[in-house]
């Protein structure tokens, strides 16, 4: 390397020197005098180029967990409630590590990096009393310190230092584009990823701060121009004031005041606020995009998506689907060419739920199977879940599902998956799916890739899988679902305890066979766990508590695992407790657990099971023809016996 580098430096007729007194020495079979040696122009690395390379030669590793979390298994989050609550907690520290930093500025003040990291110093403060020139407004503006930038501008206009229209024009973009909000720093990257979901839900109706900084410092630019407009225009419409964006938009087309294409595509994007039908919104959307075109505006990927987005609000699917068709035909002639976004809308648009079916997504799929894709448009991440959200509910195509998958690992693509929520969605479709496709075992490959280090399944998923595992006659599966269960936190959902109870109780092993003997021990020791969790949740007052089937059921397992002391210990909780507890065991786990009874010689216990039964008014008379043949009663058991199921019985 070092060679290399100075050869870069040398004259090329002093190389061949060079090389001599270096001590190497190059032969050739037939030496010219006119060659020369070529060297290749410099080519510029980014500092991660080296990893990037490294990275590439070696594949993931399933069995581990995201790089960000610690490499102990005691502290890797595993349920969904971890996984927040671990990066929230992060974020926080984050933040409390700043506050520091700014509260005791006189801690940090030292710069030992060449050159400063701007970072790592404590923040300008800015009061009342601070000198500022415009240049601070400048570097303020350039910084997107949006809160400081407000306060050194009044501290201007308090002075009456003139401030340029330009530098106004700046402030006002930047004031637009926040609505005049101090947005989340771009370093807390766990908050982002965490909060997308909500902060959508916010953005459902009109944000927009009227009267505020922004339409002030517009008013204040005289005369207007063709970028103050274009600035108002699309803060309006961002914030979802989409009257006055539009009646600015007509506006500057009065005044002939020559607007951009990015301009007009924020009106498109809401132009379904503003009419109410189909046909009303279509015919808008066609007079804008005609506008554009006597402004000679060239539309581009932004226009395209814009207008898609339209066209999927609509309710009227005839006039959506032939205007999608027309629409992509067009940009197609303009050479303007759909990024993953674009076909998103198309899914929505083709594929919908109470429309007729559809397999656009076999002709996306071929059309852009194999290629690598990057963020072209803010859409472009919703992509992939909603694909495989077609996948499932709308054609149910597991070979689809798979397509999708592959596209998605292909290249640098799975940057594309989306927010925490978005990849929840994906992989709970994903899961679901196979989980009602293919064979048991086939499915539990893919869950042991995906699970819980990429995907915590959601209560949902996991009833969908003990429903496939029901179906499939995977018993085995269950103390492994189980174990994950705890991990995930589901034991407090009680459709689910009772599901994994039903599967394990009405696969009966056959206790001559050592394979299913040992899953009668682990199905044991399943029911005790769910017992020991179930109690304890009891005690945190969370919402589960006992039923009378899951007690017969746990009583049932630990029956057939020859663990009875503790079968004994659940049936005096039942018996115990019989007035609270909704509903009974059933008769033949009560039948069950008689008989274990009689095998451990216990008649007194067989004698407490019958009168559970007699005080329940279920049928005892199983249970007292057991006893009764089972034991050689003395006389107290049997006059126990005679007062709960009468003598008759006895003479029969």
């Amino acid at each position: 390397m070092y060679l290399s580098r100075q050869l870069r430096l040398l004259p090329r007729a002093n190389i061949a020197r060079s090389l001599s007194s270096s001590g190497t020495h190059y032969t050739t079979a037939s030496p010219a005098e006119d060659s020369t040696i070529e060297i290749p122009n410099r080519i510029e690395r980014s500092p991660t180029d080296i990893l990037q390379a490294l990275a590439g030669t070696v594949g993931r590793d399933h069995t581990a967990p995201h790089y960000k979390y610690h490499d102990d298994p005691f502290l890797i989050p595993m349920s969904n409630a971890a996984k927040r609550t671990y990066a929230m907690s992060k974020e926080s520290g984050r933040k409390a590590a700043n506050w520091i930093k700014e509260e005791h500025r006189e801690l940090f003040m030292h710069q030992e990096a060449q050159p400063a990291i701007e970072k790592f110093a404590p923040r300008m403060v800015y009061t009342e009393d601070s000198p500022v020139e415009e240049s601070s407004l400048r570097q303020l503006i350039a910084q997107g310190e949006l809160k400081d930038a407000v306060l050194v501008y009044n501290l201007l206009q308090q002075k009456g230092t003139a401030i340029s229209p330009d530098l106004k024009q700046s402030l006002l973009e930047l004031v637009c584009f926040h609505n005049n909000e101090d947005p989340l720093p771009e370093e807390y990257i766990e908050e982002r990823w965490f909060m997308q979901n909500n902060r959508r839900r916010e953005r459902s109706g009109k944000t927009w701060k009227d009267g505020d900084l922004a339409e002030k410092l517009y008013s204040e630019i005289e005369p207007k121009t063709p970028q103050s407009y274009p600035s108002l225009i699309r803060g309006m419409a961002k914030y979802l004031q989409c009257e006055r964006a539009y009646a600015l938009l007509q506006e500057a087309g009065e005044k002939q005041i020559q607007l951009d294409t990015n301009t007009f595509n924020s009106i498109i994007q809401i132009v379904s606020f503003l009419k109410d039908t189909a046909e009303q919104r279509w015919q808008l959307c066609t007079e804008l995009l005609q506008e554009m075109a006597q402004q000679k505006l060239r539309p581009n990927l932004g226009t395209l998506n814009a207008v898609l987005q339209c066209i999927s609000t609509f309710g009227n699917f005839k006039l959506a689907r032939t205007a999608a068709l027309q629409v992509l035909a067009e940009f197609k002639q303009l050479e303007v060419s759909p990024s993953l976004g674009s076909y998103y809308y198309l899914l929505i648009i083709f594929c919908r739920e109470r429309g007729p079916v559809s397999h656009v997504i076999v002709d996306i799929l071929n059309d852009i199977a194999g290629r690598e894709f990057q963020i072209e448009h803010p859409r472009d991440t919703y992509f992939f879940a909603t694909a495989m959200d077609v996948c499932r509910n709308h054609l149910h195509d597991k070979s689809l599902a798979k397509k999708v998958d592959e596209l998605l690992h292909t290249g640098k693509n799975y940057d594309l998956i989306g927010d925490s929520f978005k990849e929840s969605v994906y992989y709970r479709n994903y899961l679901a799916l196979l989980c009602q496709t293919e064979s048991i075992e086939d499915f539990m490959v893919t869950y042991d890739l995906l699970v819980p280090n990429i995907y915590t399944p959601e209560p949902g998923i996991m009833e969908e899988i003990l429903r496939a595992i029901d179906n499939n006659g995977g018993v085995e599966y269950v103390p492994r679902i189980w174990s994950d269960m705890v991990v995930f936190d589901h034991t407090h959902r009680e459709s689910l305890l009772l599901y994994v109870l039903r599967i394990l109780v009405n696969n009966k092993p056959n206790p001559e066979t050592p394979a299913h003997q040992q899953l009668a021990e682990q199905g044991a020791k399943v029911a005790l766990d769910m017992y020991e969790k179930v109690e304890e949740a009891i005690r945190r007052l969370r919402k589960v508590s006992f039923t009378g089937q899951m007690l017969g059921d746990i009583l049932t397992l630990l029956v057939r695992g020859d663990n009875y002391e503790k079968a004994v210990e659940v049936f005096a909780h039942i018996d115990k407790n019989q007035h609270r507890i909704p509903g009974t065991p059933a008769e033949s786990a009560l039948l069950e657990f008689v008989e274990a009874s009689v095998q451990q010689k216990s008649p007194s216990q067989a004698l407490l099971t019958l009168q559970y039964a007699v005080e329940n008014n279920m049928d005892s008379t199983g249970l007292a023809k057991r006893i009764h043949e089972g034991f050689t009663l003395n006389e107290t058991h049997l006059s126990k016996l005679k007062s709960l199921v009468g003598e008759s019985f006895l003479n029969k």
